[in-house]
């Protein structure tokens, strides 16, 4: 095992993260859609109110009033609901404790001098977000003086008086848990990627090592057809990586890669006339960009009144604007020159994130995090047959793999 993983801690990824601010479940839509724009993976914690009771909350409770993660597909799948299109303003108000996902294995909070080996195999069990209190008392000490390993204290520390002292200051006793501020941060799994992405060299041979050899590809991905409604990929949605493929079916059989919708991909757009095209446009046509001119399958120009991403006048109102597929906000305005059927094609930003089952890990950790994405699709050939999807999961499970494991 790589020895930055035994020698670093939790609390020194903390270093410069803010303070969490909690999102109650009684916020509404409006309020979260702003609060995921700041977000890291695309999502936010949730979080129930905290019980009228003095004094310091213990790390049971805590965990307790966890309710889940609030992502962007969830919010776009809620809007295109046929009386969310018809009332937006009334679905901008609607609270998000009847949006959110329940799960409270999603988050889990852990001392700071956890030891980041520890925290991976936290995260590789389904874990989503550590919460790590920001306490008055964590100096980021020595790494290699931390004596948590697995949850369990090292038994080979010396018992000499110096031993002893370090002991002491890294060991959290009960009381000094309790005693704790308030205080936390949160950190994701893009944090851990973005430490670890550092330390190349120390974890070699592993990064520059293929996805295929270190088996980091998962074959098991959702995926959906481009001439079926784009409203059914929300119908499958799977919890890591949030993302539904959508593809096209090849003369041989295979499934070739145009585009996902996924959170990441939602992340920073125009809620509402995601929601619109979400509800009126093919697959095929919602990751594509597709603006037919004089077809029966184009969606007619719908007056909307958007709260995020609208114009507003002289007297603060929002301004009515058209909406159109490429109003979703996540299409470059370039027009493709291969134009075929009268259709202009709007990719930029909305091109999935590919690679090759030879690609490094290396290469694929810096491909998500230059994109702030969750995943990477994985294809093969000219014709992008799609194969796998690697995700931070996989990659977290790589990254721990011992390198006399890897089969060359």
């Amino acid at each position: 095992m790589a020895s930055v993983l035994l020698y670093h801690v939790v609390g020194d990824l903390t270093v410069g993260k803010p303070e969490l601010v909690e999102f109650l479940e009684t916020e509404t839509v409006e309020s979260a859609i702003k609060a995921i724009g700041e977000s890291t993976e695309s999502g936010i914690p949730v979080w129930k109110k905290r019980p009228q009771k003095g004094g310091i909350e213990n790390s049971e409770s805590r965990q307790q009033r966890f309710l889940g993660i609030l992502n962007s597909m969830d919010i776009v799948a809620f809007l295109a609901q046929d009386w969310c299109l018809q009332d937006q303003e009334k679905a901008m108000k609607t609270p998000v404790s009847e949006i959110v996902v329940p799960n409270n294995s999603l988050l889990k909070q852990v001392d700071p001098a956890t030891r980041l080996i520890d925290a991976l195999d936290i995260m590789k069990q389904g874990v989503k977000r550590l919460l790590v209190p920001k306490s008055g008392a964590w100096k980021c000490v020595s790494k290699k003086f931390s004596i948590l390993y697995n949850g369990k204290w090292l038994k080979n520390i010396e018992t000499n008086s110096s031993s002893s002292k370090l002991g002491s200051l890294n060991r959290p006793s009960s009381s000094n848990t309790n005693c704790l501020t308030a205080k936390f941060c949160c950190l994701s799994r893009e944090d851990i990627a973005r430490f670890l992405i550092g330390c190349l060299g120390a974890l070699a041979p592993i990064p520059l090592t293929s996805i295929s050899t270190l088996g980091a590809i998962n074959p098991h991905f959702y995926s959906i057809e481009a001439s079926l409604p784009a409203i059914q990929a929300t119908k499958k949605v799977p919890q890591d990586p949030i993302a539904v493929a959508v593809v096209e079916h090849t003369p041989d059989g295979h499934d070739k890669i145009i585009g996902e919708i996924s959170a990441s991909k939602l992340w920073k757009c125009d809620y509402l006339a995601a929601a619109h095209a979400l509800s009126s446009l093919t697959s095929g046509q919602f990751v594509m960009g597709v603006e037919e001119n004089a077809t029966s399958r184009s969606p007619p120009d719908v007056e909307m009144n958007s709260a995020i991403g609208g114009e507003t006048n002289g007297g603060g109102s929002v301004r009515p604007k058209k909406f159109s597929s490429r109003s979703i906000g996540f299409f470059s305005s370039t027009v493709n020159p291969g134009q075929a059927n009268g259709r202009s094609l709007y990719r930029g930003r909305s091109a999935p994130l590919t690679c090759k089952d030879t690609s490094s890990l290396a290469a694929v950790m810096a491909q998500m995090l230059s994109h702030r994405a969750t995943h990477v699709w994985v294809t093969e050939g000219e014709d992008n047959v799609l194969t796998g999807v690697v995700g931070y999961g996989e990659i977290l499970h790589a990254v721990t793999r011992s390198p006399s494991s890897i089969a060359h």
